[in-house]
């Protein structure tokens, strides 16, 4: 039997789902009664927002000139902050399908996915999908992609995942164009590890694909990056329905249970190897990505220490058991004066810092409280070292501070030609330098721009979306670090710097950005029976301020006659109890003040 490994990749929205719906109804693994829409998106977060997060990989089988070919593919997400999950899936397969939709055109996520596919040495089949909605425009699609990407326009193939047209030429193409698994390299076992999960009854459940040798069930297994041994029970793979099977062989791809019931003994990228008979070196593995944005968690709990502690040793073990899913994401221990102790979590960007969030509160049943998000910066000091932080509470006493570096992106917009002024002041507004600019049709340029990554991780896809009305795309790539006029700016409230509120910015910004976060915080805090002073400080100079007004009881209202100075004594006395109440008192700051910081005004 011959083996056809590849992956389904495209921007996001372009039809990826559907088309791996097709193929499974094509090749009967799936029935009108036992499919459904988004069949590989398992997770209820997936199906609600009708983006992929996760890749999947499912075994179909497929009947080509006489020869049963079997077909591991897997769907990948199209979103830029999970091009990990992209690359990995990569790395299991000889062969990619790029989906591209006929309305829409190369999109930014597009390019980036082949490039991807193209490093990895990988076969393309260009596909032009949604040829039967009346704006289709196959062929001048087909064209862009020779255009952008060099593949030849005769080669892609014009498909509808809706209606099932194109598809069987699709799978025709798959078996003829696209290469044979490499050769096995030796007849020791050697398997790379591209996904794992926890299963609560038979522990930790690894994805893997086969590069030499063969596994069984009862062999005894080693993890050649943590040294741990395990004694296979299980082995399968999902037709989408999991299929148990007694081996798996060199070039497939499946599951393995091995009763692994802690979560560090298992490292997505390593390498599984017999125990009595070992490779000589593990694969390469996959390269560590790089996180782009950073915020604390912290458990949302109550006011006693016990509560506080049982709900952090929750979160620790949901932030653990995501970790084994997605290990695109990293944490350590954090504590705050204001919130207790929590994790600081690194993320490829705002979107998956959004569905981190969202997976921890759902699948681990921790309430989060989530500061704002920022980016790490290299901070060079007057004896000569360097320092990398990602919390603006961590810089350095500015008399020891020679230079702050912040991280810079090259940023590729793909955009309608209309839209072009509105984005140039939009990228200028934001510190970003013009590059240079592309044509890829008669409607649509690519620009491109040299951005700081800490003005795009907020709003900047949103204004680029609104103003383009959803036509426009953007990826980006940090390139490195560069000096920049930064300051730390710190929220007082009520005379106390609270550090979970602290900002890193541009000098030339910082009076504006503080305005518009006092603003916010002034309507997100409580009145209290004080007054509460809000200040923005940049070292010990005060460069905004908003007050909260204290909520005042009428003492004078029994007062009906008489002297002035009756009431006048009352109101002093009401002065002198508000005094000493400020002393005092605490203001409690709510999740939304904390988020209020993430939204910048322009």
């Amino acid at each position: 039997m011959k083996v056809r490994n590849f992956s389904i990749i495209a921007h996001i929205d372009h039809g990826k789902s559907t088309l791996a719906d097709r193929l499974l109804h094509a090749t009967s693994a799936v029935d009108e009664r036992t499919g459904r829409a988004q069949m590989l998106d398992s997770m209820d977060l997936e199906r609600e927002r009708g983006i992929t997060i996760k890749s999947s990989a499912v075994t179909v089988m497929h009947e080509y000139r006489g020869e049963t070919y079997e077909l591991n593919f897997i769907d990948t997400p199209g979103h830029v902050d999970f091009t990990y999950e992209v690359s990995r899936a990569l790395t299991a397969c000889e062969g990619a399908i790029l989906v591209v939709d006929s309305t829409q055109g190369v999109q930014a996520q597009t390019v980036a996915n082949a490039y991807l596919a193209i490093e990895n040495n990988l076969e393309l089949i260009p596909v032009i999908n949604k040829i039967d909605l009346p704006a289709a425009d196959p062929d001048g699609v087909s064209m862009e992609i020779e255009h952008v990407l060099g593949l030849p326009a005769e080669d892609a193939i014009y498909v509808s995942a809706k209606t099932g047209q194109g598809i069987p030429e699709l799978l025709d193409a798959i078996c003829e164009k696209l290469p044979d698994p490499a050769p096995s390299m030796g007849d020791k076992l050697r398997a790379l590890i591209f996904d794992s999960h926890y299963d609560d009854y038979r522990g930790v459940v690894v994805f893997v694909r086969v590069f030499d040798g063969s596994i069984s069930v009862g062999d005894k297994i080693r993890m050649m990056g943590t040294g741990r041994t395990f004694t296979v029970t299980e082995l399968g793979r999902y037709t989408p329905f999991a299929q148990k099977l007694k081996t798996l062989g060199q070039s497939e791809v499946g599951y393995m249970v091995a009763a692994i019931k802690t979560l560090g003994d298992v490292r997505v990228g390593d390498t599984v190897t017999l125990e009595y008979d070992p490779a000589p070196e593990p694969m390469p593995g996959y390269k560590e990505p790089k996180q782009m944005v950073f915020c604390d968690f912290y458990p949302s709990s109550g006011d006693d220490e016990g509560g506080k502690r049982s709900d952090f040793e929750s979160l620790r073990e949901a932030v653990e058991r995501l970790h084994l899913n997605d290990a695109s994401f990293t944490f350590e221990v954090q504590h705050s004066e204001a919130l207790g102790f929590g994790f600081r979590c690194g993320f490829l960007g705002l979107l998956h810092m959004d569905i981190v969030q969202e997976r921890l509160e759902r699948e681990g049943g921790v309430a989060i409280v989530q500061t704002a998000p920022t980016v790490s910066y290299i901070v060079d000091l007057n004896d000569g070292s360097t320092l990398e932080i990602q919390n603006p509470a961590d810089l350095p006493d500015m008399s020891r501070v020679k230079a702050i570096r912040e991280p810079i992106v090259k940023i590729e917009i793909i955009c309608p030609v209309e839209n072009i002024g509105d984005l140039m002041r939009l990228a200028d507004s934001r510190r970003g330098s013009f590059r240079g600019q592309r044509f890829v049709s008669e409607t649509r340029q690519i620009l491109d721009y040299q951005l700081p990554l800490a003005e795009i991780i907020y709003d900047f896809y949103d204004k680029l979306k609104s103003i383009t009305r959803g036509y426009g795309t953007m990826d980006y790539e940090i390139t490195g670090y560069e000096v920049e006029n930064l300051v730390k700016v710190e929220i007082l409230i009520n005379g106390e710097p609270v550090d979970a509120l602290s900002i890193i910015c541009h000098r030339s910004g910082a009076e504006g950005r503080s305005r518009a976060i006092l603003a916010k915080l002034r309507k997100q805090i409580d009145r209290h029976q004080f007054e509460i002073p809000l200040q923005a400080a940049i070292g010990g100079k005060i460069i905004a301020r908003e007050t909260i007004k204290a909520l005042r009881k009428n003492v004078t209202a029994k007062c009906y006659g008489g002297d002035i100075t009756r009431k006048r004594k009352l109101l002093e006395k009401q002065k002198e109890g508000k005094k000493r109440m400020k002393n005092i008192g605490s203001v409690n700051i709510p999740q939304e003040a904390f988020m209020a910081v993430l939204e910048q005004e322009g």
